[in-house]
C-alpha cells in the first residue's frame, strides 16, 4: 500500500502531525508513507522511521517569475506522480493539496473540503470534511482515521534527530562546561508572540540564581529575533550562552531533547520541547492554547482550554491572558494579553516545575 500526506504548513504544524503518520504505520505496518511538505520542515520529518520518503517543496524560490513558478510546481509533482498512491491525505485547506491530490487518483483521498468552487468541482477528495473540528492539532489530524474507520491506536508527537546532530550538541555543551541547563527560546516569527524583553531578562537570571542551571537562549537568524534577543541580553546581569542564529533545526532538535526545562512562547521549538517529554513553561497571547498548547505524550492528551489562567498538562504549564489586542508600539506588533503576563506568574511556574519535576 502507498500513502501520501500532504501538510504544506509551517514547522510546528508538520511536527504535530507525526502522530497521525505513527497511527498509519501502526495499521499498515508494509506500507510506503510519502510526506509532502515545505522545504524548511524537513528537521521535523527526515529521521521519522514511520515515513518513507520526503517531499520538499522548495518554498524559498515561490519568489520568481510566473513561468518559473509554473516550472517548479510541474517539475515538483512530476516526482509525487512518479509513485501510484492509494491513500492521500491533504491536512490543510490549501489550494495546493487539494489539486495534488486529485491529480494522484488513488482510490482513497482526504481532505477538507475546499472553498473554491473551481476546484471543488474537480472533486479532489472521495471522502472529506466540512471544517477541521475545535480541538488541539493532534486532535484534529488523527480525526482523518474516522473517515476511513481505522481507531487511534496511540497519540504521540514523535521526533527524532541525526547522530551527527547529537554529537555535535553534546560537543558544544561540554566545551561550554555545560551539564544541566535550561533553554530559553523567547521569540517567534511573528513578534507579536512575543513577552517583555526586561521581564523575560529577569526570569533567566532568576533560573541561575536560584537553580545554578545555565540558561542557553536559541532564536533564528531572522534580523528581528536577534534584535529583540540583543535587547533581552543587554537586561541580563547574568551570563547565558547565547546559541541564537547558530543552530539548524536538527541542532535545535538535539539541543532541547537534552534540556531540564523548556521557557517560551507559542512556536515550533515548544512543540518540539513537548515532542521529547520535555517540561514546558509556555507564555500564550494572540494563540488559542486550546489548539496550539504543547502537547502531554504521556498522557497523549491535551487538557488547556480557552480560560485566561495559568494551566497545567501534565509536565507543561501555559500562562494565557486571553488573546486580547494586537496593538502598534514602538514600531511592532505586540500582544496586549502577554504584556498583561506578570514576570511573578512566570517565576511561580518555574519554582512549581523544579520542585515536582525536575
Amino acid at each position: 500500500m502507498n500513502i501520501l500526506i500532504i501538510k504544506f504548513r509551517h514547522i510546528g504544524d508538520v511536527l504535530l502531525s507525526t502522530a497521525l503518520i505513527h497511527n498509519l504505520r501502526i495499521h499498515y505496518p508494509d506500507a510506503k508513507i510519502d510526506v509532502a511538505v515545505n522545504d524548511d520542515c524537513a528537521a521535523m520529518l527526515e529521521n521519522n522511521p514511520d515515513i518513507n520518503r520526503l517531499f520538499l517543496y522548495p518554498r524559498k524560490k515561490r519568489n520568481q517569475s510566473p513561468t518559473g513558478r509554473i516550472t517548479q510546481e510541474i517539475r515538483y509533482l512530476k516526482k509525487i506522480l512518479n509513485t501510484r498512491y492509494d491513500l492521500t491525505i491533504n491536512l490543510t485547506e490549501g489550494d495546493r493539496g487539494a489539486i495534488y491530490s486529485f491529480l494522484t487518483r488513488a482510490k482513497t483521498r482526504l481532505g477538507i473540503r475546499t472553498r473554491n468552487p473551481l476546484i471543488r468541482g474537480m472533486k479532489p477528495y472521495t471522502k472529506w470534511i466540512e471544517q477541521p473540528p475545535v480541538a488541539h492539532t493532534v486532535e484534529r489530524d488523527l480525526f482523518f482515521l474516522t473517515l476511513i474507520d481505522l481507531p487511534i491506536r496511540e497519540k504521540k508527537v514523535k521526533l527524532f534527530h541525526s547522530q551527527e546532530d547529537d554529537e555535535f550538541v553534546t560537543e558544544l555543551l561540554k566545551s561550554n562546561s555545560i551539564q544541566s541547563f535550561v533553554v530559553v527560546h523567547p521569540v517567534s516569527r511573528w513578534m507579536f508572540k512575543c513577552w517583555d524583553d526586561r521581564r523575560f531578562a529577569n526570569v533567566i537570571d532568576y533560573i541561575f540564581n536560584h537553580y545554578g542551571k545555565r540558561v542557553v537562549i536559541t532564536a533564528s537568524p531572522d534580523r528581528k529575533e536577534m534584535e529583540k534577543i540583543s535587547n533581552i541580553l543587554n537586561h541580563c546581569k547574568t551570563n547565558p550562552l547565547n546559541l541564537s542564529g547558530q543552530l539548524s533545526l536538527g541542532k535545535l532538535s538535539a539541543l532541547i531533547s537534552k534540556a531540564k526545562l523548556f521557557l517560551g512562547v507559542d512556536t515550533a521549538p515548544m512543540h518540539m520541547a513537548g515532542a521529547y517529554n520535555i517540561p514546558v513553561i509556555a507564555l500564550f497571547g494572540a494563540s488559542d492554547p486550546a489548539i496550539w498548547g504543547p502537547w502531554e505524550n504521556e498522557l497523549q492528551k491535551t487538557c488547556y482550554t480557552t480560560e485566561p489562567i495559568i494551566q497545567s498538562c501534565g509536565k507543561h504549564t501555559i500562562i494565557f491572558k486571553g488573546e486580547g489586542d494586537i496593538i502598534w508600539r514602538n514600531g511592532h506588533k505586540i500582544s496586549t494579553s502577554m504584556m498583561d503576563i506578570k514576570e511573578k506568574e512566570v517565576i511561580d511556574a518555574i519554582d512549581h516545575t523544579f520542585n515536582t519535576l525536575i
